[in-house]
């Protein structure tokens, strides 16, 4: 195991070492060591760099650390990314919120990383680095396949960038549980008020995260942005058949296909209606 203890000496070894398998807080990697899932040639400690454990807003943009907890995003950050704050307190036991990053959630790129459909509905950007630069990777782009990612062999996820609008945002899911359970099927929503758009993101419903395009250009066009009156049934009705289209889920052990389209059409019904509401409410006061 390297522990690298500045930046610079992660990209450096991340560059000479590229079979290292990059390590926060652990709690993905460790279980899938633990069950003998894979053996990686040895690990890249990020732990101990204190620079990626900050956040920053710089001209209406949240710059999320890599080594950001779940537990600092539910604390700190809750009034400027609700979403991804709602999708932080579904996430395992508080001992994993404490452990657990933003970041490494992107790196195990998991189908149904909770963290991921809130970030695909704000719009976030990923920003990765080498020894060779930094490329800002917008979300949508960045998982390519089951548990796969966009990063170079020597790239590290060094920060999340996740735009601020103060529009209504919110995040569901559903399990076998009420608590420490991995997704049947999740999804997140953003009003996007100033620029009249909807973001989207569906979670372990398809081989990869990902937007619901058709159901947002839907949305965008039927909301009644100005004068705020509510939302017809018969559009919610529209929005959760488009979501539920958007999906390609497959029959496992947690649910089946079936299922995983029937709860997104639920689960978009219902942010919808309370994303609406709190738009509406604030109107009001």
């Amino acid at each position: 195991m390297l522990q690298p203890s500045t930046w610079a000496e992660a990209l450096a070894a991340r560059a000479e070492r590229p079979e290292l398998l990059p390590i926060a807080g652990g709690t993905d990697v460790m279980v899938d060591i633990n069950f003998d899932r894979r053996r990686p040639a040895g690990l890249l400690d990020l732990t101990r760099l204190d620079e990626l454990a900050t956040w920053s807003v710089e001209d209406g943009v949240l710059r999320i650390g890599a080594g950001v907890t779940y537990a600092q995003v539910e604390s700190d950050l809750a009034g400027l990314v609700p979403g991804l704050a709602m999708a932080s307190r579904t996430v395992g036991s508080p001992q994993i919120r404490n452990r657990g990053t933003v970041a490494g959630n992107l790196g195990s790129a998991s189908p149904a990383g909770d963290a991921h459909p809130p970030l695909l509905a704000a719009g976030a950007i990923v920003e990765v680095e080498s020894v060779r630069g930094t490329r800002l990777v917008p979300v949508v782009e960045f998982f390519t396949g089951v548990k796969r990612n966009a990063l170079e062999p020597d790239e590290l996820i060094r920060a999340v960038h996740v735009p601020v609008d103060g529009g209504p945002q919110q995040f569901a899911k559903i399990g076998t549980r009420n608590a420490m359970v991995i997704a049947v099927a999740s999804f997140a929503l953003a009003l996007h008020p100033a620029a009249r758009r909807v973001g989207t993101g569906i979670g372990s419903a398809a081989p990869t995260p990902r937007r619901a395009v058709d159901a947002e250009d839907l949305l965008a066009g039927e909301l009644d942005w100005d004068g705020r009156a509510p939302v017809g049934a018969s559009v919610v009705r529209r929005f959760g058949e488009l979501v539920a289209a958007a999906a390609d889920p497959i029959d496992d052990v947690r649910g089946s296909a079936a299922y995983r389209r029937h709860a997104l059409a639920v689960l978009a019904g219902r942010t919808l209606t309370w994303a609406w509401d709190e738009h509406c409410a604030g109107e009001a006061s």
